[in-house]
């Protein structure tokens, strides 16, 4: 199973998005048929000036099954006329992440690293997500349980 979902709304504003928004976010969705990506939606206007950093709480969270990830990119055309990238160069969102204490709330952090400042408006794709299989090792003894978010698993 594969599927997008809302966080709670207080999970939402818990961390940093606006509380009356809420109700207008968007399940990211692929464009066209052909579409590998499915696009991630600003919940709220995003302002990101020449040479900032924001972190943007999406509101969404992701169930999928134990062989998927979920990669984030930037959206390309933002990419080629911003540089706007993540600052982790590729988000991994692991498929025990949505049941993590923060009810896996993909946040999403990105620099402009060009010289023009961008605005995105509430309700316009950001980012896209590609589900990608993987595959573990013969010898894979992995035990560990995900507890929350960016670098928790080497806490």
């Amino acid at each position: 199973m594969t599927k997008f979902y809302k966080v709670s709304k207080e999970r939402f504003v818990t961390d940093g998005g606006d509380g009356d928004v809420y109700d207008g976010i968007k399940l990211p969705c692929r464009a066209t048929a052909g579409s590998a990506g499915y696009d991630f939606f600003a919940p709220s206007p995003l302002s990101i000036a020449a040479g900032e950093t924001v972190k943007i709480p999406t509101g969404i969270r992701c169930r999928m099954d134990g062989d998927r990830v979920l990669a984030i990119f930037p959206r390309s055309g933002l990419g080629f006329k911003y540089k706007l990238a993540l600052d982790n160069t590729v988000g991994i969102i692991d498929a025990d992440y949505f049941g993590a204490e923060n009810e896996g709330h993909i946040m999403i952090k990105m620099t402009n690293r060009s010289d023009k400042d961008l605005v995105v408006d509430a309700g316009k794709a950001f980012a896209q997500g590609i589900f990608l299989a993987y595959y573990l090792t013969d010898d894979d003894e992995a035990s560990g349980v995900r507890t929350g978010g960016f670098g928790s698993t080497t806490k």
